[in-house]
């Protein structure tokens, strides 16, 4: 019995030392993980908050905040882990070895991914919008975190990487609300400019698509091998573009032949030489 309490006492003397020693580390890193936990769920709810008031896309909320939240958690038990006594660099340097590896693995998808943040951040074009960019023409049907849909005018199907589109020029025919249609025609040069004029300013303000501010305008556009080149140039809605662009263009030359001004065909004049007899 004595021996028993003996070691009793010699594994209080040897163990109550590392108690106090420990105990205050370990209590007050289990506080700071608590709380720490705490603190980053406020900020990613904090960050979604902030997403949506600046009307951020909504493919965007759940991988930023997973992102966010991810990365103080990792930042948090690394530092929980170090109030301890756990040796910590090597543990960072495993962890970023890692996380280098994946980037060079990943590198074509987080460029994409890196694209995506930016398209949805910056906002160039919206879902809806028509755009040219990559060579290719469509309205947008959807904005992926890795890549963006477009449908063409004659229903295909696109599918454009972001880090390319996020690289490469990108024109958006819908983002301004008006758009400037011109309708280039050509007149015999024969024909009476004056009155050509004035045939396609009357159709340009019998067309109630047609803004008044800017007025619509006819310029001699130039004189080429055939014709003289005439553009008729009025603003018009964005909406409205295209058909106030079919309808003025054929009622253009159903007014040319009402009037007796002729649009030429395309000609060539071919002078024929007769090459010298040869004496014999």
């Amino acid at each position: 019995m004595e021996s028993v309490m003996e070691q009793l006492d010699e594994l209080q003397a040897a163990v109550l030392p590392m108690v106090m020693q420990y105990g205050s580390q370990v209590l007050l890193a289990i506080i700071t993980l608590v709380i720490g936990w705490w603190v980053i769920g406020r900020i990613s709810r904090g960050v979604l908050a902030l997403m949506e008031k600046r009307n951020i896309d909504k493919s965007l909320h759940t991988v930023i905040g997973s992102l966010v939240g991810i990365g103080l958690k990792v930042l948090l038990i690394i530092s929980v882990a170090g109030m301890i006594g756990v040796e910590t660099t090597s543990f960072i340097a495993v962890i970023g070895a890692a996380g280098l590896a994946v980037g060079f693995a990943l590198q074509g998808s987080l460029a994409n991914f890196a694209g995506g943040v930016l398209i949805l951040f910056l906002r160039p074009f919206k879902v809806g919008e028509y755009i040219e960019a990559q060579g290719t023409g469509g309205t947008v049907d959807s904005i992926q975190i890795f890549h963006t849909v477009l449908k063409t005018p004659d229903n295909k199907t696109v599918i454009i990487p972001n880090g390319s589109l996020s690289n490469d020029n990108i024109t958006n025919y819908s983002r301004q609300p008006t758009r400037r249609v011109d309708v280039n025609i050509g007149i015999d040069y024969g024909d009476d400019i004056k009155q050509a004029r004035e045939v396609l300013l009357r159709l340009a303000h019998a067309d109630e698509r047609v803004l008044k501010d800017p007025e619509p305008a006819v310029r001699l556009t130039g004189l080429g091998d055939n014709s003289v080149d005439l553009s008729l140039r009025m603003w018009t809605k964005t909406d409205d573009f295209w058909g106030v662009m079919w309808d003025l263009t054929e009622q253009s030359k159903e007014a040319f032949d009402q009037e007796g001004i002729s649009i030429p065909f395309p000609q060539r004049t071919v002078h024929m030489v007769q090459a010298p007899a040869q004496a014999e």
